[in-house]
């Protein structure tokens, strides 16, 4: 959701991090490719494109196994383990 993407990153940019954004996996897949100093992605389980963001961070860590994965949800609930060893899951609340 476009909304909360922007929140997210405005909110990393106000903490000094560069940014980078995908709106799908495609896109982000694509800018992994083209540029080798990322170091963390940050999704959602549910997005739109050819894969959700379960199936995103697996080519990412098959790929890039260095690559840190952050894989958040407000629909699904996840544990660390159901994620490669480099991904941690955090909940966010659905709105009220």
């Amino acid at each position: 959701e476009g909304l909360i993407r922007l929140n997210a990153v405005d909110f990393l940019r106000d903490e000094g991090y560069e940014v980078l954004e995908a709106a799908n996996a495609d896109e982000a897949i694509r800018i992994l490719e083209a540029r080798p100093d990322i170091s963390l992605v940050f999704t959602d389980v549910n997005m739109p494109g050819s894969m959700d963001g379960l199936r995103m961070v697996e080519v990412i860590h098959r790929r890039w196994p260095p690559v840190m994965l952050i894989v958040t949800s407000g629909k699904n609930a996840l544990r660390d383990s159901d994620l490669p060893d480099s991904g941690r899951f955090i909940a966010r609340a659905s709105p009220a």
